[in-house]
């Protein structure tokens, strides 16, 4: 039987490689458990104890692996910060999760400043990787104790939601109190949906940012099943390809961005690197175009999988081959997940073929988000709950999503998904990226609003607008073409893919 689970590879086979930073340094399992409870004794002299926060906003690197275990084995949450917020936007955080303890990377060391000022944390609670005024450099953090924590139960992250819009919310599920040596036999269960075992020579890239969740789980998860890990800390297409190939990577967390990119390499660039390793390169966090997906198919074989979940739980899953038989869904449930399309209106189930909200259901675990009780009420239908995501079920129990509730325009009392409209300009070859939402109007409630960065070397025009929107008119009903287009360098996406279209948004609905 393998031996699973950090500190109990790192005793059987201490100089097994977990870590590939990204300087190339290669960092052992007992290097890495050995820092893991440096941290770990370090935060305990602090007076932290069971169900603690520790919150990070560190870039990729063993710090952020190590910090990350430290908690897990100290029985505290950890809340994993995106890097690009401000520091009004941490402080937030750092006071809404009641943090008992911040570390932050000094590359971020303003907002960390301003933040860890604004929530009060106290001087002697700040560590930085690298330096940054008032705070303790984390190298001195446990640097005088050895050997494991004395108490020790499994800790586990607080995910805190995009924010999208409004506030974010914080998703905390209860501590176990389990011995943070034996693995969930989830985590070998979710790994086998993609066809990964433990050992079995796999490696796995991260390319995307650790604040996020499912970046997180796939790279803690790959570690406590023995898989070696190679962090980017800067994700660039060609980069990635030579890490591939270099290192004979098996499997990744991706995001439909970084297809985009990589399809946007010159062919003689995209075959020099030999991808043959790859067994199961996941993507998930955003909709994925299907013509996107049938040229990476073409490229990578049916290795690329999709999945669909939340934060807080639950969610479907469709491989390459499958896909090709269903295009455009995400998957039917996880065995131990429950899918279910409810009416907006009176809750009730939907029969197939009828969009409604996507309800879920993960086996018997359970989450709140954290101090807000009546946003959690607010989710859920008995045991099901809802992130907004609306979408049907064929006869077959396959989902095909097609749009968050909050993105909905409705235009002279008809449904318009931007995500099909979305879908449908990101294909014109001079269009690199696209949000479409709704703006207020007069007489039809809302109208189709689209911004568009367009492709390297193209020039914003009329013609060029007129030659875009001819080109969805041949593909999409009229009601559903933009009657506006802007253009920006850049649209406002996080490295994960998430598009920030409350940002936009704002630029045209006055605040009120």
């Amino acid at each position: 039987m393998a031996i699973l689970g950090l500190w109990n590879i790192a005793d059987a086979e201490p100089e097994r490689v977990a870590v590939v930073d990204p300087s190339g340094r290669e960092v052992t399992y007992r290097e890495l458990a050995r820092l893991a409870d440096r941290y770990a004794n370090g935060l305990a002299a602090l007076g932290l104890e069971t169900g603690d926060v520790l919150v990070t906003m560190v870039h990729n690197g063993v710090e952020a692996i190590a910090a990350y275990f430290a908690a897990y084995q100290a029985g505290y949450y950890i809340v994993a910060v995106n890097w690009h917020l401000t520091g009004p936007e941490v402080a937030y955080i750092l006071r809404d999760s009641e943090a008992r303890a911040f570390i932050a990377g000094e590359r971020f060391a303003a907002a960390a400043v301003a933040a860890a000022d604004a929530a009060g944390l106290p001087a002697a609670a700040r560590f930085s990787v690298g330096a940054i005024d008032g705070f303790t450099p984390l190298d001195s953090l446990g640097s005088d104790r050895d050997g494991r924590p004395e108490h020790r139960s499994t800790g586990a992250p607080m995910l805190y939601t995009s924010g999208t819009t409004g506030k974010p919310k914080g998703v905390r599920r209860p501590l176990t109190g389990a011995d943070p040596d034996d693995v969930p036999l989830y985590a070998t269960v979710f790994f086998g949906l993609f066809g990964l075992a433990p050992y079995d020579d796999n490696v796995h890239i991260c390319g995307s940012p650790l604040y996020h969740t499912a970046v997180l789980n796939f790279a803690t998860i790959s570690i406590q099943l023995g898989h070696k890990l190679v962090l980017m800390d800067r994700w660039d297409a060609e980069d990635m390809l030579r890490l591939i190939d270099t290192h004979r990577v098996t499997h990744s967390h991706m995001v439909p961005t970084q297809f985009h990119r990589l399809l946007a390499l010159p062919a003689e660039v995209r075959v020099r690197y030999d991808v043959s390793s790859l067994r199961s390169m996941v993507h998930g966090a955003a909709p994925c175009p299907p013509e996107t997906k049938r040229r990476m198919l073409e490229w990578w074989g049916p290795t690329v999988t999709e999945y669909y979940a939340a934060t807080e739980g639950g969610g479907t899953v469709i491989d390459g081959a499958d896909w090709l038989r269903k295009p455009g869904s995400v998957g039917k449930p996880w065995p131990w997940s429950v899918i279910k399309i409810l009416g907006e209106q009176d809750g009730a189930e939907l029969p197939a073929g009828e969009a409604g909200l996507v309800y879920m259901k993960m086996g018997v675990s359970s989450f709140e988000y954290h101090r807000a009780k009546e946003k959690t009420e607010e989710s859920r239908v008995g045991d099901l709950f809802t992130v907004g995501d609306i979408g049907h079920l064929d006869a077959d129990g396959y989902l095909y999503l097609h749009d968050r509730r909050s993105d909905l325009i409705l235009s002279g009392g008809v449904n318009i998904y931007p995500a099909e409209v979305e879908n449908v300009l990101i294909t014109h070859p001079k269009v690199a990226d696209v949000a479409v939402f709704g703006i207020p109007h007069a007489d039809w409630g809302q109208q189709v609003q689209a911004v568009i960065q367009l492709a390297d070397g193209v020039d914003a025009c009329a013609e060029l607008t007129a030659e875009l929107l001819d080109f969805a008119s041949s593909r999409l009903a009229k009601y559903k073409i933009p009657k506006s287009v802007d253009y920006l360098p850049e649209l406002p996406r996080d490295p994960n893919g998430k598009l920030y279209k409350r940002k936009l948004r704002d630029r045209y609905v006055p605040a009120t």
